[in-house]
């Protein structure tokens, strides 16, 4: 039998789902360590950073990546796996986008910091305390990485080869690559640099709730929890914003099949620079009442002045991979 494909799984600035996903796929996890192996996974097994280091340049077949870069030592973390790993993978939205971590770039680290170490009700720190880099303690300096200004997704700090959306990604794109793995191992062949394993379309495309849209007007626009939604009926017909507009679909759909509507988690389609600029931009076309004479101009704009959070609803997934991330801080803190 041929060497076994090496394969290394770092986990950065997520909350750890992504690595549950792959464990989600049960079963199919023997037909991968029959043809790799695993040689880096620090949060499933006992790996330290040393064993990373320890090898050379592209000696390392699949790199999967997950979450985003927030610290200092996530990017050391990303540029180390880059020089080792043939092929890169940025696993899961954080990894892909920033994620739900990017919303963090609303606000300055200090901020951040602020909030954290001194304003939360149940924080008790009169001397205010923050983490350092480097702390001297009994002739020792203990070292703790740098928190960055703002949260990067993976692209932006190193080339990435391939793309798995989600939050965390569903069973079905993670056996794509498994399976994109053991092609490799059995044939040499790998799929296009810059794939993206989803759609290529919008999620809309695939949704069974595409034939009731109308087009008609957003006349008010509601929360999930105000209302129990129509679960035959488009969430735009009945007023929730739902971002299957704007996002690439492949998922499923198992939100909407709960009768919850899409909140972006695989990010933009091909076509789309800026999936949740262009949600907005949809959005808002409709979001009004419809013109009447008696009726002025700033009350029939008031269902898109309804919306609460506009950053977190639009950009809840891509905020550091935005066009413009600049100007979100001022729509978010009015």
């Amino acid at each position: 039998m041929a060497e076994k494909v090496k394969i290394a799984v770092n986990w950065a600035g997520a909350c750890g789902g992504c690595d549950v996903s792959i464990l989600d796929i049960e079963g199919k996890l023997l037909d991968l360590a029959a043809v790799a192996d695993v040689v880096y996974w620090p949060v499933a097994m006992d790996f330290k950073r040393k064993d990373l280091e320890s090898y050379g340049r592209g000696e390392i077949d699949v790199g999967v990546f997950n979450g985003c870069i927030r610290t200092s030592e996530h990017e050391e973390d990303a540029k180390m796996l880059r020089e080792r790993c043939r092929v890169l993978v940025a696993f899961g939205a954080c990894a892909a986008f920033g994620g739900i971590p990017g919303l963090g770039n609303l606000f300055s680290a200090a901020e951040i910091l602020d909030r954290v170490y001194s304003e939360t009700p149940s924080t008790e720190n009169p001397e205010k305390l923050r983490p350092l880099t480097a702390t001297p303690i009994n002739g020792h300096s203990l070292q703790l990485p740098e928190f960055r200004e703002s949260v990067k997704a993976l692209p932006s700090v190193v080339e990435v080869d391939y793309i798995v959306p989600g939050c965390p990604p569903t069973m079905e794109r993670v056996l794509d690559v498994v399976h994109a793995i053991i092609g490799f191992a059995q044939d040499g062949v790998l799929p296009p640099k810059g794939t993206v394993f989803a759609s290529d379309k919008a999620l809309c495309d695939s949704c069974d709730r595409v034939q009731t849209r109308t087009g008609a007007r957003m006349s008010q626009i509601r929360r999930p929890h105000e209302l129990i939604a129509d679960p035959n009926v488009c969430f735009l017909e009945q007023g929730i914003i739902c971002l299957g507009i704007a996002t690439r679909g492949g998922c499923g759909g198992p939100c909407i099949k709960v009768n919850m509507p899409c909140r972006g988690c695989f990010g933009p389609t091909a076509a789309m620079l800026d999936p949740a600029a262009e949600a907005l931009s949809a959005i808002g076309s409709i979001a009004s009442r419809d013109h009447e004479d008696d009726i002025p101009a700033n009350e029939r704009l008031a269902p898109i002045r309804a919306i609460v959070d506009v950053a977190g609803t639009f950009y809840r997934f891509t905020l550091p991979a935005a066009a413009i991330p600049g100007t979100l801080k001022h729509v978010s803190k009015g």
